[in-house]
């Protein structure tokens, strides 16, 4: 029972845990995505700035990898986001394979528990025979008290742990859209400017031609 006890312990300290943790205002701050595209669109962007939405969330994190390589080719500021976005990956699945191997581990402990309880009543057998039933009492309750426990903890872990893995793919396909708009937000932004900076010499190169006739 001390290890079904103590497996019990930790899962429920990481359900808490992974509770807290992917709250989707820590994980998918509501108007962060507004306010970095309000931001490119203006072409404010500080590298102060930049670090202060990496350290707001999860999803800016991965924002905040594409912005500082916005200058760079469309291909290598994807490759910064799949880099930093592994990372982040990794942080929201933290504790998850703790928790599902203590829905693993939790019936085979108690499956365990029943066979050292089978072992404890035909011992009591051995001893005092079959016509003693407190004799054979003590180890039967044990078996049968050891499987329920490990099966209750490993159905309990079981369930959040399945829970806390849909919700980490949930979440890592919003942040990957939202990624994805963020690129091509700034290719777009980056191909405006270009223009724009070509279309200054030629003007200029027409007024100077007009000034000389």
């Amino acid at each position: 029972m001390l290890p079904i006890i103590l497996c019990s312990i930790i899962s429920i300290s990481i359900i808490a845990e992974r509770f807290w943790s992917l709250r989707r205002d820590k994980v998918l701050p509501k108007h962060l995505v507004a306010n970095v595209w309000s931001a490119i669109k203006k072409d404010n962007l500080q590298r102060a700035d930049i670090e202060a939405i990496s350290k707001e969330s999860a999803l800016g994190q991965i924002l905040s990898a594409g912005l500082l390589n916005r200058n760079e080719s469309r291909e290598r500021i994807k490759e910064c986001i799949e880099e930093r976005g592994r990372e982040v990956v990794h942080d929201l699945e933290r504790f998850l394979n703790t928790l599902g191997t203590i829905a693993s581990i939790s019936p085979l402990l108690g499956l365990l528990g029943t066979v050292i309880g089978m072992i404890s009543v035909f011992a009591a057998i051995t001893q005092h025979g079959v016509g003693d039933p407190g004799a054979l009492a003590g180890g039967i309750s044990q078996a049968m008290i050891t499987t329920a426990a490990g099966l209750t903890v490993a159905i309990f872990s079981l369930v959040f742990y399945r829970y806390f893995r849909r919700k980490v793919d949930g979440i890592v396909v919003i942040m990957e859209r939202e990624a994805i708009k963020m690129v091509d937000v700034l290719h777009n932004n980056r191909s405006q400017h270009m223009a724009s900076n070509d279309e200054l010499p030629a003007a200029n190169n027409k007024a100077g031609s007009k000034a000389k006739k």
